[in-house]
């Protein structure tokens, strides 16, 4: 059984974390913003992608501003008073741009660091899953049924993807901790199966590459920029 593919979303607007959350989880930015929603990751993975996704809608600000005071100082516009005036309300724009995208990438380092220290704590125990049971999970975590055939009397799981999942798998993940059934519902119906919180955090983990300590974001080059308020 081989692991589908993630979907492939759009190419995510880069920022300098990046290569943190890439370094720390084993995948790339547009499978993170994937897993996020297909409900794989855990409560402190999907919090820190949801963290990346502001920081990358606030890092998409600065770049048009940027872009922007590019244009206005290429040479295509009249030199006057109302280009200086354009010039000048663009950098107010690019400076509370940066104001924003400094604050968000503070709150991605919040939630990374912890992420960070845990995954160095249990590096040598990263790999825990066979490649049939990455499968397996994932399968499941877009939505899985256990059913019981009437006539024979077999059970095995079918998800939401057309992947079925023999009932001896099942019970191999369900003994882990990884898996729960809700039994509630009979058995010829389906009985609903779903990741448990430690079933999301060993796929996760379990195709996480080794982490290395990343070096933090360090200040921008350069001279801070005068104030609005000195510029005038």
């Amino acid at each position: 059984m081989h692991l589908p593919p993630a979907p492939a979303p759009t190419r995510r607007a880069v920022s300098l974390l990046d290569h943190r959350l890439q370094a720390v989880t084993g995948h790339d930015i547009d499978t993170l913003w994937a897993y996020r929603d297909r409900g794989v990751l855990d409560e402190q993975h999907a919090y820190l992608v949801d963290r990346h996704r502001e920081l990358a809608k606030a890092q998409t600000s600065v770049t048009f501003y940027l872009r922007l005071l590019n244009r206005l100082s290429s040479g295509e516009f009249d030199v006057d008073s109302a280009l200086f005036t354009r010039i000048d309300r663009t950098m107010d724009q690019l400076e509370e741009a940066t104001a924003a995208r400094d604050a968000a990438a503070r709150k991605v380092l919040a939630a990374l660091e912890p992420i960070e220290a845990a995954a160095a704590a249990r590096a040598p125990d990263a790999r825990q899953l066979s490649t049939d049971d990455q499968a397996a999970l994932l399968a499941i975590a877009g939505g899985a049924k256990l059913y019981e055939h009437l006539l024979t009397g077999r059970m095995s799981v079918t998800a939401a993807s057309g992947t079925r999942i023999p009932h001896a798998k099942l019970q191999q993940l369900e003994d882990a901790g990884l898996v729960v059934r809700d039994t509630g519902h009979p058995l010829h119906a389906g009985q609903p199966v779903a990741l448990t919180d430690a079933g999301r955090a060993a796929l996760f983990a379990a195709r996480r590459a080794p982490t290395v300590q990343a070096p933090k974001v360090s200040a921008r080059p350069g001279a801070s920029r005068p104030t609005p308020a000195q510029r005038r």
